[in-house]
């Protein structure tokens, strides 16, 4: 089995052209071009392949749709130290929010206090990704029965100048809006956040279907000029 000779064969060059702009931070030579169900297919047929964990420790990648398979597969992974394990050894290499964003491996909801041990040292990190993804797992798997007001004040605490970080801040207290509204507007009553993510997560909190018309309203009073 070749890998990137499967990749090239699915290549798309409409949705290459397409996808480059949406990813600015991977250089478009890195970009072949494959449409992500093709990559979620294959990686299910490839999983128990030989190659695979050869594939798997051969960092960092060259392409893009190399860098999703190797999500892809991570999430596929059913034991919690192992996945831990892939994650740490990978996300440093990650290096925009689609590959980051794509993970999100089922096995980690079944460990979640163990996860939040890892969940503190990727806020420490200062990798823009490592942070970001993070972000993603307080966000994916501690705001309904599992949550607690320490989460968003976690989150809180980050402080980055780096856009895909904030952008995951914003989006991370949108949602907590959205399912802990009482536990989570005091960061914006207080202005507990930077400008720029409070602003942001009320943007994002008034486009949501999730937040009745009445928040919406008092949430747009908290705008910061």
């Amino acid at each position: 089995m070749d890998l990137k000779e499967n990749l090239f064969a699915m290549q798309d060059l409409a949705y290459r052209e397409f996808i480059c702009p949406l990813v600015p931070t991977v250089p478009p030579e890195r970009i072949i071009g494959i449409r992500t169900p093709l990559l979620r297919k294959l990686a299910k047929e490839v999983k128990k392949s030989p190659e695979i964990k050869q594939f798997l420790q051969r960092l960092p990648h060259r392409y893009y749709e190399e860098d999703c398979l190797q999500a892809f597969l991570i999430e596929q992974i059913r034991d919690y130290s192992d996945c831990i394990e892939a994650l740490n050894a990978f996300l440093p290499y990650v290096d925009n929010w689609a590959v980051c964003d794509s993970m999100s491996p089922k096995v980690l909801g079944k460990h979640r206090q163990e996860l939040l041990q890892e969940i503190v040292l990727w806020l420490k990190s200062t990798h823009t990704y490592t942070i970001r993804f993070g972000i993603k797992m307080l966000m994916t798997w501690y705001l309904d029965d599992a949550f607690a007001p320490e989460y968003p004040q976690m989150v809180s605490s980050v402080i980055s100048e780096e856009y895909y970080v904030n952008m995951m801040i914003a989006w991370y207290f949108a949602t907590a809006l959205a399912k802990q509204y009482e536990a989570v507007l005091p960061f914006l009553q207080e202005n507990r956040l930077s400008k720029w993510v409070h602003n942001k997560t009320i943007q994002k909190a008034v486009e949501s279907y999730r937040i009745t018309s009445e928040q919406k309203a008092y949430l747009r009073t908290l705008r910061r000029k």
